[in-house]
């Protein structure tokens, strides 16, 4: 009876940590199971950013993420893809791609 809970224990044990382990290595190799962006800043802070990054949509989010990281503090920002300033931004990296 004590070998059995040991036992039973151990397994559970295993189980969360190859659970845990398979989250991370997906995590880890920039699948996201889920939108990153909840929310986004509609202001323009373009002066404020250093890079931007285009996540188009998919299986685990139906809306393109525009994610900007900001120059002093590395912080990451998503942006509103609506808002006029945003689409400009947009337009210049896809025409510098495009060279």
């Amino acid at each position: 009876m004590m070998i059995s809970r040991v036992l039973v224990a151990s397994i559970v044990v295993l189980l969360a940590f190859l659970a845990i382990s398979e989250g991370m290595s997906l995590r880890s190799l920039g699948v996201e199971l889920h939108c990153r962006c909840i929310q986004t800043e509609s202001k323009p802070i373009l002066r404020h950013i250093e890079k931007v990054e285009l996540i188009p949509a998919n299986s685990h989010c139906d809306e393109t993420e525009i994610i900007a990281t900001l120059k002093k503090t590395g912080q990451q920002v998503c942006l509103d893809p609506k808002a006029p300033w945003v689409k400009n931004v947009i337009k210049r990296i896809l025409s510098n791609k495009k060279r």
